[in-house]
């Protein structure tokens, strides 16, 4: 059953039963033949098919978050098998907010990926949010978080991430608009916290195309200093001072403790100590 529900959440992914087919690198009717199989196992209509695509139904709605964590388990279970020889084979899924996936996890995973060339490693940027929830199913082995509220997975700190107000050298920035992160993001969260009247003129999902848009002088942004060692040195971003500007962030790393397999268990550990 476990490419039923593989070929089930592919439709309510892409919407239609074509896009699905093709993902799946199967014919449209071998597709349509097997959610037919597993509609006919669970004893339930799973998928309405209408002009405009496909759509769960009330059944299939509650089906999905259970096939995402049974997949999970599996996939994390096949992972485990092919680990038990040791650090010569495996997988590690990581998943963290963008600034640790641009700025503070690159050269952790380098070297790692060096001392352990066999090891694949998927990295996943997402909010801390999905983070949280994407380790707890199953579907990543460990991630990088800004909270340590979670009730199933184990948590360590990792490091603290020190906060700056940037701005344009061009720009007055007493009045002017803040450029973040869409809602559920950790600095739109601590923007929201600390700045509770900020009148927000861009939400963006790339720090990259924050940083662009504040250098050009279209207002200020509250970002991990880190992501802005450069244009602070160049002069193209200049610090704001504000004593409501928080000093510095805890970053956090979450796994599955006694559960993580070797690989995952490693590169938790070359985490916490770098």
């Amino acid at each position: 059953m476990t490419d039923e529900l593989r070929h089930f959440l592919l439709v309510c992914q892409h919407g239609t039963f074509t896009e699905a087919a093709r993902k799946a690198f199967l014919s449209q009717p071998a597709l349509s033949a097997s959610i037919k199989r597993l509609e006919e196992a669970l004893g339930g209509k799973l998928l309405d098919r209408g002009p405009q695509g496909a759509t769960p139904t009330a059944a299939g709605l509650a089906l999905k978050p259970w096939a995402e964590s049974a997949l999970g388990a599996i996939e994390q279970g096949r992972r485990a098998v092919a680990a038990v020889e040791g650090l010569d084979a495996g997988e590690v899924r990581i998943g963290a907010g963008a600034t640790a996936c641009s700025y503070l996890l690159p050269e952790g995973l380098t070297r790692f990926r060096a001392q352990y060339p066999a090891i694949g490693l998927y990295l996943r940027e997402c909010p801390s949010t999905e983070v949280l929830r994407r380790v707890e199913s199953g579907d990543l082995d460990l991630g990088i978080v800004s909270t340590d509220q979670t009730a199933s997975t184990s948590v360590e700190v990792w490091r603290t991430d020190p906060l700056v107000l940037v701005a344009s050298p061009a720009l007055d920035p007493s009045d002017a608009p803040h450029l973040t992160f869409p809602t559920g993001a950790n600095h739109r969260e601590l923007l929201e916290r600390h700045f509770p009247d900020a009148r927000i003129a861009m939400e963006l999902t790339s720090l990259v195309a924050i940083k662009a848009h504040v250098v050009a002088g279209m207002g200020v942004a509250l970002v991990s200093h880190r992501a802005v060692e450069r244009e602070l040195s160049d002069g193209s971003l200049v610090a704001v001072p504000d004593p409501r500007t928080p000093e510095a962030r805890t970053l956090y790393v979450i796994h599955h403790g006694e559960r993580a397999s070797p690989a995952a268990a490693a590169l938790r550990l070359a985490l916490i100590e770098s």
